[in-house]
């Protein structure tokens, strides 16, 4: 299933390399490093130890184990659909795998929404205060542009990534519930 690109997609990469800048490509390529495979690894084994240690021990696994299968589900994805990235020339990053769904604009939602669903479940001063977790899908969003700007990706790459990604996060964050009520009852 090899998908081409969309009109649309090459009318806004022509925009994007039209309209770079200095400062925007160094900020394009942090995001970018922000939402590597090894960044969002550290992100999500850290945040799981300090749920852990803060007696959170289902956030903790709902955040491993959510994210690595995401990981999963994302390189089966990446192979099944098999879509070409854009031109190389355009590209100002090195590249790997197929272009969709974008890897970093999928794993970036599903780590920082886990995280956030995690915080939003074990802290009061969270539950009261919703907005901090905003910086989950702001993070998501702009790491996601970030690989439209840089040309390895299509917006349609990053827009089903993103997509793929909240919808994993409601899963997960839904099993677990469904895991944690399950185990009350039976103890």
């Amino acid at each position: 299933m090899n998908l081409a690109s969309t009109g649309v997609d090459g009318g806004i990469l022509d925009f994007v390399i039209d309209n770079r800048n200095g400062f925007a490509t160094s900020l394009a390529h942090g995001l970018s490093w922000l939402g590597s495979t090894a960044t969002l690894t550290v992100v999500a084994v850290v945040a799981g130890f300090v749920f852990a240690a803060f007696s959170q021990r289902r956030a903790a696994a709902m955040v491993w184990l959510g994210s690595l299968s995401a990981y999963f589900l994302m390189i089966l994805l990446k192979g099944w659909i098999d879509r070409d990235r854009p031109p190389a020339p355009d590209r100002l990053a090195q590249v790997a795998h197929q272009s969709m769904p974008s890897g970093h604009a999928m794993m970036s939602a599903v780590v920082f929404g886990l995280i956030a669903v995690g915080l939003y479940r074990a802290s009061a001063w969270i539950r009261e205060h919703p907005d901090v977790l905003l910086a989950a899908p702001i993070l998501s969003a702009a790491i996601g542009l970030s690989r439209v700007y840089l040309g390895v990706h299509w917006l349609t790459d990053v827009v089903v990534g993103w997509v793929i990604g909240a919808v994993w996060v409601g899963l997960v964050a839904t099993a677990a519930r469904v895991i944690r009520r399950t185990q009350a009852t039976i103890a």
